[in-house]
């Protein structure tokens, strides 16, 4: 049987313009084997079987897949775990095997179920960092995209600022509410500082702010941005669609144009994933928003966090407020109110005291009645002297001798 680079030979030389004679004469076959392999009617020699042999890991690999699956284990540990079930191949072995799995647990990880919310259900947002640019000044400042998303319509909603604190937060979220003409039940985040204080621990200002709009804040899990997919792809969309190749004269300029884009291109699109366009959906869902007009807009104030003192003050613009002193070492809510010049402190959702505010730093701000339940609070809690653990009576009396009876004694 021809083995396969005698038949490439032969196709060779025929391309070289030799004759079929000629050919069998170079290569030693017969005329009609070189007419056979020219016509390809002669078979192809059968590839030889590799042959595979047993390896000491075959009886672990579905205890390793397993295991492997559910925890990233290294070769070292899980080498650890087979060799007292009877494995006494080498670590390497175990090392090519687990190099196989890592694609497939990768693979496992970014599964997601895709998540379909009803009209007005929810609403996903987030911050997206854009670039830096000089000011008027020569200095460099940041620029963010806030970007909200309706679930059900996909109804897109951006805004370019320089700032990602909490009350640039809450102020996007009233112009997100006005262009969808509402607000949805579920706002979903991720976990960014501004929305957590802590584990499980929402900001309580922007608690607050949910409440008066009837909203419940929502974080996805932990490592696991896919859950909030929705506005992840819209970022990218913004700055794929939007952004790249376009210039713009200042952040006026640069939402005026994203409002135009909202308006004529990314809401009346036909959306891949629903092939709708958002803008016909949200005729729909618009519906089941809590209406943005049948409520006054949410006044937004400077607020920050403070703990009372044990002088029951709290420090606030380097001037220091009084409280009742029940609150001492507790965490309040200070809040100023512009254009009312007002100090307001709140425990739990609850006003516990209100000021003017001071004039100027170094000033304290005291109310009467409060000094006065500080004075009753200090006297009740005034003890008397603790008991000393021993002591020395000096009741005894002591007896001093005559000098007549040393006298006495030395004779």
């Amino acid at each position: 049987m021809l083995k396969l680079e005698d038949r490439m030979d032969i196709h060779l030389l025929k391309k070289q313009g030799l004759s079929i004679h000629a050919i069998a004469e170079q290569t030693g076959c017969s005329r009609n084997t070189v007419r056979k392999v020219l016509r390809n009617q002669l078979a192809a020699p059968e590839p030889v079987p590799r042959k595979v042999r047993d390896s000491k890991l075959d009886p672990f690999k579905v205890y390793l897949e397993t295991r492997f699956n559910q925890y990233p284990l290294s070769a070292v540990r899980l080498l650890e775990e087979i060799k007292p079930m009877g494995y006494t191949g080498s670590i390497d072995v175990v090392r090519r095997y687990i190099q196989t799995l890592k694609p497939r647990r990768k693979a496992l990880a970014k599964a997601t179920i895709r998540y379909e919310t009803a009209p007005g259900e929810q609403a996903q947002a987030d911050w997206a960092y854009c670039d830096r640019f000089l000011d008027p000044n020569g200095e460099t400042v940041p620029v963010y995209a806030f970007v909200m998303v309706l679930g059900f319509s996909r109804m897109l909603f951006v805004e370019f600022t320089t700032s990602m604190d909490l009350p640039v937060l809450l102020e996007r979220h009233k112009h997100a509410f006005e262009y969808f003409e509402g607000s949805p039940a579920i706002v979903l985040y991720d976990n960014m500082k501004q929305i957590k204080l802590g584990l499980g621990q929402f900001n309580p200002l922007l608690m607050d702010f949910a409440q008066y709009y009837g909203m419940v804040p929502k974080t996805h899990r932990v490592r696991r941005p896919r859950t909030k997919g929705k506005v992840e792809r819209m970022v990218d969309y913004v700055k794929d669609n939007f952004l790249t190749g376009r210039t713009f004269i200042d952040l006026t300029d640069l939402n005026t144009q994203a409002r135009h884009w909202m308006d004529r291109t990314a809401n009346v699109r036909i959306h891949a994933t629903t092939g709708q366009r958002p803008i016909d959906l949200w005729q729909l869902e618009k519906e089941k928003l809590t209406s943005y007009k049948s409520i006054p807009p949410y006044q937004i104030s400077s607020r920050e966090l403070r703990k009372v003192s044990a002088e029951s003050f709290v420090h606030w613009g380097g001037s220091r407020y009084s409280v009742p002193p029940e609150h001492v070492g507790q965490t309040v809510l200070v809040e100023v109110r512009q254009g009312q010049q007002r100090i307001v402190i709140r425990s739990n959702n609850l006003v516990i005291a209100e000021h003017n505010q001071a004039a100027g730093p170094g000033l304290c701000i005291a109310e009467k009645a409060h000094l006065d339940a500080l004075w009753k609070l200090s006297l009740g809690n005034t003890n008397p002297p603790p008991v000393p653990r021993w002591h020395v009576t000096f009741n005894e009396v002591v007896q001093v001798p005559s000098l007549s009876s040393y006298e006495e004694a030395a004779r």
